[in-house]
């Protein structure tokens, strides 16, 4: 959730490329810092051999770090990924075109980073040690953040413009204030500056919550053009437009929640499952739990890669739509694998189920018994899943930079990364809620043994829950209104104080 802090300071006060550095020093320290307690011994968790109880100085270094990453990561995700949008200008047709590429490939990257990271790193920690795994993704960092800011010469900047709650909150306080009035037949006389008098883009009037349009409805003293409005008074209609699309996101935001349930299962019970499993291959290696979650990124892989070369081309071609399918049409695609993803994990973990009762080792009361079944079986509710995130996550990404105004873009990153982090707290609060109502039965659904659990009630019942919530999202997604943005020629000015290219 702490994007959403990060991303709001990013667009009104520090720019995304300060909010970028300054965010990946704090996530370098934190990751520094964990390091540091891995390896000083005055740091170290307790003297050589095991410990029944970690030193209090190693429990305040360890969770300094893990806070310090936390924050970093709130200025991190939703600055950095906006920032490489915003190198595409969206006056330029060619250049309009590749950004639709650029949150694919955004993604293709981070799964191949995710991979490696549960994958490499996980083994390293298992049959290594921590403190090596953890010093790597220092490096790594490290590497990383020099390379980023050898780039500031050629980047294109965006200026801040201030808070845009702020401007929200005038266009609410004027519309008020003028409620009473009535609203011209012509949207063209409402309140606008000309195109020439402002660095950002404008944005056209559109039919929906019409009561806002009151904000910019001209009074017969604020007509004469010499007169310095009051901006809690009037507005233009590209502010209030603004004030229309943040308003007209929040329905496509709630009902994106549920896909984000789905999203935390395979980090949470899908890898609880799969420790449960055999999970050797050949004689002498064994796949550590946490490696099984990669099988989830190669599905997202794939489903990209085929959307941005195969079905794009063609949908382009068939529907003359540059995106190929709407944004809207893309995310509601990706919620359907979320059902079937649910419904096959059901399935399998009901299989998983009947052969742990026939297990003699169960049936004795031991614990963590590893069950004649292949870990493989899986492999489809991963890979399912992994699909749909390459529509709907990639979708909503490209739906929220897009759509939210353009000063509010990192924001816009933070509203997308905060559906898997609020997805993350419904699933706790969904969990705990099934857990007491199901224990009153007796049996509970969701218990600290899987093997005594009935885990696939719960993957049934979040498939209902996004079942329902497809037709509710369908009924929101079809009276939803896109932005409409005024076009005008490319240009590029210079800031000659810090050499730094602004895009209007």
């Amino acid at each position: 959730m702490m994007p959403l802090f990060g991303g709001f300071l990013a667009d009104a006060y520090t720019g995304r490329f300060s909010m970028v550095l300054l965010s990946s020093l704090v996530y370098l320290l934190g990751l520094s810092l964990l390091t540091m307690s891995q390896f000083i011994p005055s740091l170290k968790p307790c003297d050589v051999g095991g410990c029944e109880k970690a030193r209090k100085i190693h429990e305040v270094a360890f969770f300094l770090a893990m806070y310090s990453i936390s924050l970093g990561t709130g200025g991190h995700k939703p600055c950095l990924q906006s920032f490489g949008a915003d190198q595409f200008d969206d006056d330029h047709a060619e250049e309009r075109k590749k950004k639709l590429s650029y949150f694919n490939w955004w993604n293709i990257a981070v799964c191949c980073g995710l991979f490696l990271g549960v994958t490499v790193i996980v083994y390293i920690e298992d049959n290594m040690s921590w403190g090596v795994a953890i010093l790597i993704l220092t490096i790594t960092m490290a590497v990383t953040v020099a390379t980023f800011y050898m780039g500031k010469p050629y980047y294109r900047y965006r200026l801040p413009e201030g808070s845009g709650s702020t401007s929200m909150l005038q266009v609410l306080v004027a519309a008020i204030r003028k409620r009473k009035l009535p609203s011209p037949s012509n949207p063209a006389l409402l309140y606008e500056v000309p195109n020439y008098k402002i660095q950002g883009r404008l944005l056209g009037h559109t039919d929906r919550l019409t009561f806002l349009d009151k904000a910019a409805v001209l009074e017969e003293e604020e007509i004469s053009n010499e007169v310095k409005h009051n901006p809690w008074r009037l507005a233009t209609v590209t502010k209030v437009e603004e004030m229309k699309l943040v308003l007209n996101i929040i329905p496509i935001w709630l009902t994106s929640l549920p896909f984000g349930l789905c999203v935390v299962q395979t980090a949470t019970f899908f890898v609880k499952q799969g420790a449960t499993l055999n999970r050797k291959i050949g004689h002498n290696f064994e796949i550590p739990p946490a490696s099984i979650f990669s099988l989830s990124a190669v599905g997202m892989i794939i489903s990209v890669v085929i959307y941005d070369k195969i079905l794009v081309p063609f949908l382009r071609r068939a529907t003359g739509n540059e995106r190929g399918i709407s944004v809207l049409k893309r995310i509601g695609s990706g919620l359907i694998f979320s059902v079937v993803a649910m419904s096959v994990a059901a399935l399998v973990e009901r299989k998983r189920q009947k052969i742990a009762e026939e297990d003699i080792d169960v049936l004795d009361g031991e614990k963590n018994v590893e069950l004649p079944m292949s870990v493989f079986w899986l492999a489809p509710q991963f890979l399912i899943l992994g699909l749909g995130d390459g529509f709907t996550l990639v979708g909503l990404q490209e739906f929220f930079y897009d759509q939210v105004p353009d000063s509010m873009r990192s924001l816009g990153m933070a509203f997308f990364l905060s559906v898997l982090g609020a997805g993350n707290f419904l699933s706790s609060f969904l969990i705990t809620a099934v857990d007491r109502i199901t224990e009153k039965d007796g049996k509970g659904w969701i218990g600290k043994d899987l093997n005594s659990s009935r885990l696939d009630k719960f993957y049934w019942l979040l498939a209902a829950i996004n079942s329902v919530n497809i037709f509710v999202y369908v009924l929101f997604a079809r009276r939803y209104t896109y932005k409409t943005v005024q076009r005008r020629l490319t240009a590029t000015h210079l800031n000659k104080d810090d050499g730094m290219e602004l895009m209007p």
